[in-house]
């Protein structure tokens, strides 16, 4: 099994983007000691007073000066607000910045309307997934200079390092991104913490679409990452306890709360008590859209998730309170795994 990061750079309480980024390249000098597979980071708007993570493309050419040899991405760039061949060249770069080290995750997502606007943004697009795919080609198209010499873009070129061009992923958390995923060739990420209930289906269509294709890029075979909500302790119990932060926050985020992140306290005031820990065995048709338990509990339940949609790699992802929690859970989990130190 493998085990791999992303981190949306929460902002410290009292604390600044400056401080959100420090901790950011904390986790990965930790990830990358701790022999993860890779690293990504996140894009959100309209949330920088809480989540500093709103341009990847800059924070990961920060980051390749930080660390040496893990996989460094984004999860995800959002492509419906940019130009293809804008973000091929800020992947090439850093391609550039750590020859063959660079993950291109590609995804999609709205944010507020008044971001949106800001971004230049359409909120209202014919065929959605038409225009994403046709993105994702073009961005693919443009890191692997494979448009034919009589294409109005083929005497266009991008940085390079000159060795392993950028992988592309593409992200989602939705059946339509999966079924792009698989028509393209290209190997798939599902983020289970935003919607789990679309897990199995999502992968059944990535199988199912799966064609190796003459995009360049393109892989023989599928190939593919879960990423879950997953918080590691000591205990049962006492993952749990941290839990609950996520647990709340999901509950926030209903209420229209975006991006805030309560304490321990406050998240097992707002919900009542401390959450059921998560048991080590789940039911056929449970998934759960946030994970808790001690190293061995954790590493049982993540594995159960990995083999239910048929991959070998899970990518954490974690809201807490404190980031000293977050780097230990890492630890942990990564123990509880087997690839510490591997």
């Amino acid at each position: 099994m493998e085990l791999s990061a992303v981190d949306l750079s929460p902002v410290p309480d009292e604390g600044t983007a400056t401080d959100a980024y420090a901790n950011t390249v904390e986790a990965a000098q930790q990830a990358e000691r701790l022999g993860l597979s890779r690293f990504w980071v996140a894009e959100h708007h309209a949330m920088a007073d809480r989540l500093a993570g709103t341009t990847p493309e800059v924070l990961l050419g920060h980051l390749a000066a930080e660390t040496d040899s893990i996989r460094l991405g984004s999860g995800a760039v959002l492509l419906n607000h940019y130009s293809p061949f804008k973000v091929a060249e800020q992947f090439g770069a850093l391609d550039a910045l750590a020859p063959g080290r660079i993950d291109a995750g590609l995804g999609r997502a709205n944010g507020s309307p008044a971001a949106d606007r800001a971004l230049g943004t359409s909120r209202r697009v014919q065929n959605p997934d038409e225009e994403h795919r046709e993105k994702i080609e073009a961005v693919v198209s443009h890191l692997h200079d494979d448009y034919p010499e009589d294409h109005e873009y083929g005497d266009l070129s991008i940085p390079r390092s000159g060795e392993e061009t950028p992988t592309p992923w593409v992200l989602g958390s939705s059946p339509s991104s999966a079924a792009i995923a698989g028509e393209l060739g290209l190997p798939y990420c599902f983020a289970g913490f935003i919607r789990p209930q679309f897990a199995e289906r999502a992968f059944e269509e990535y199988r199912e679409n799966f064609e190796p294709s003459r995009l360049a890029g393109s892989v023989p075979e599928p190939h593919g990452i879960v990423a879950v909500n997953a918080i590691a302790a000591d205990t049962d119990e006492e993952a749990a306890r941290l839990r609950a932060v996520a647990e709340a926050s999901f509950a926030r985020l209903r209420r229209g709360e975006a991006g805030t992140t309560p304490s321990v306290e406050e998240a097992i005031g707002e919900l009542g008590g401390v959450p059921e820990p998560t048991p080590a065995t789940l039911d056929a048709d449970e998934w759960p859209r946030a994970l808790s338990g001690s190293p061995e509990t954790l590493a049982d339940v993540v594995e159960q998730l990995a083999d239910r949609v048929g991959v070998d790699e899970v990518m954490i992802q974690h809201v807490v309170a404190d980031h000293d929690d977050g780097l230990r859970s890492h630890e942990l989990l990564a123990e509880g795994l087997g690839v510490a130190g591997r």
